[in-house]
């Protein structure tokens, strides 16, 4: 099947593209079910909506959906097939996130797609230190590091969890790093209703917006993820009912194992993926009709020996494709991720990376999150393989972008220039287009092995771990409005002084 895909890529040091068109655009995707094959998967998630239904931790969350139409019996909600259709109806098909800096607003739903770094590690490791728990300046150093990758459009949470920030202040200190050292599109994390009202106050702020401008252009999205099998925690559902109600962005985003968490079946899993995903949509759409929705697919697989997580499977290239076909089929954008399971910067860290990169990007994901920086299959983030990456997504935007074919790059009287026997390198033809003609890579090393010694034969996260340290050195934290950061330190101050939020230790 012939695809038409157009990306705008860019390179390290300077954005190729304008930049106020951020985000490469993908469009015609492969399609992995018929039509009737994908219906029978919507069947069958309504059919478990509506006979097994969502446990929902959240009175609220229980009370709004039974004034819609739900019935609810204690924690259990069940939902009419009418009733889901109806709400998920109601959410727009397309929006635009809008960043602190408006040349990293991103627009959603119009077929294009932005990448994120990884997000909630527990540890880290590179630039000459092992993997240990994540700390403060790995935090502060891993944003700066997004911030620098043009190929990085928007942050996807914390990129390793800061432990030596306590929990009840953490989320203050940490999104006071995200927008003073980036300017690109923010994650809040939903973990209840004071961090969410905090970081949505603290975005704010940093725009220099009032609340109701705010209301108008959503400036920073959550991830909920679903505790599959069909279950929504109290903190989640808090997420929803304060985001939504707000007009900001809820990436809903079952994360489904088949084998463990879903049937074992890929179809098997996708069915519960669509249930509990349509559940989500259909409780922001009760919050407040038209509020900005992603449907998320994060289905891969486990091991089944062991039990332990895989990614980059061929299970997950097939529900990452199908995850875009039931996106579209209820007109929503998607989310995906690309991630693996190495525990090392080896052949199966690249090859499991680029298989799932594949196959969200060709399931039509708006947003791909993990896209750069993840190992261990979440459990590491990784200044190195955040460089290796980012030249991975690099090379995808040029890969698919359509060459130019007109009577200048067709080359004729070029080719008749230099004749048989010749070369192009000093011809006008290529002179005039040196600069642009291909993709600068600045990690492959394309030399002779009998001229790699003049280099000192540096391996490919040798090189990435050079590029990185180089990056952070040139760091300059994005200028923010005099007043607006004055106010920004004073509420962070205030609340931590409050105690931030309360914690079971």
């Amino acid at each position: 099947m012939e695809r038409c895909v157009c990306l705008q890529p860019t390179i390290f040091g300077t954005a190729r593209s304008s930049a106020l068109d951020t985000g490469y655009r993908v469009q015609d995707f492969p399609q992995q079910l018929t039509t009737a094959e994908l219906e029978a998967i919507h069947d069958a998630s309504l059919r478990v909506l509506r006979d097994v239904g969502m446990d929902v931790l959240s009175p609220e969350a229980r009370h709004l959906l039974a004034d819609h139409g739900a019935r609810v019996d204690g924690e259990r909600v069940r939902f009419d097939p009418d009733l889901v259709v109806e709400l998920v109806a109601l959410a727009p098909s397309n929006f635009t996130l809008h960043s602190r800096n408006p040349a990293h607003a991103l627009r959603f739903g119009d077929g294009k797609v932005a990448f994120s770094a990884v997000a909630s590690a527990p540890n880290v490791s590179g630039l000459g230190a092992e993997r240990h728990p994540g700390t403060a300046d790995d935090f502060t150093r891993l944003v700066c590091l997004t911030q620098s990758l043009h190929s990085l459009h928007l942050h996807g949470g914390y990129p390793v969890e800061p432990i030596d920030w306590h929990p009840a202040v953490r989320h203050l200190h940490a999104t006071d790093v995200l927008l003073r050292c980036s300017d690109k599109a923010l994650h809040s994390y939903s973990l209840g209703r004071q961090r969410t009202l905090d970081t949505i106050e603290m975005v704010r702020i940093a725009r220099s917006i009032s609340e109701e401008q705010l209301l108008e252009e959503p400036s920073i999205y959550t991830v909920v993820n679903t505790s599959s099998p069909l279950r929504l925690d109290a903190p989640m559902a808090e997420g929803i009912l304060e985001l939504s109600a707000r007009n900001q962005v809820v990436v809903v985003t079952p994360f489904t194992l088949a084998g463990a968490m879903a049937p074992v079946t890929v179809a098997g899993a996708l069915v519960q993926q669509n249930a509990e995903a349509l559940a989500g949509i259909a409780l922001t759409q009760a919050v407040r009709p038209g509020a900005p929705v992603v449907y998320g697919g994060f289905t891969s697989n486990v091991d089944m020996q062991s039990g332990a997580p895989a990614f980059g499977t061929p299970e997950f290239v097939n529900a990452a494709l199908i995850g875009g076909q039931l996106a579209r089929r209820y007109g929503l954008p998607y989310r995906s991720s690309g991630v693996n399971a190495a525990n090392a910067l080896d052949a199966q860290s690249s090859s499991e990376s680029m298989f799932s990169l594949w196959g969200a990007v060709l399931g039509g994901a708006d947003l791909i999150v993990h896209a750069a920086g993840w190992m261990e299959g979440g459990l590491r983030a990784s200044y190195e393989k955040m460089v290796l990456d980012a030249e991975v997504l690099e090379k995808l935007a040029t890969a698919l972008t359509p060459i130019t074919v007109d009577d200048a790059s067709l080359a004729v009287e070029a080719i008749a220039e230099v004749g048989p026997g010749g070369h192009f390198f000093g011809v006008a033809h290529t002179r005039e287009r040196f600069r642009d003609a291909f993709h600068q890579p600045m990690l492959s090393d394309w030399r002779n092995y009998e001229t790699w010694d003049e280099a000192g034969r540096p391996t490919a996260d040798q090189r990435a771990a050079e590029i990185a340290t180089d990056l952070l050195a040139g760091h300059v934290d994005p200028p923010m409005d005099t007043a607006a950061s004055a106010e920004l330190t004073a509420f962070v101050e205030r609340r931590a002084a409050e105690g931030g939020v309360a914690t079971a230790f």
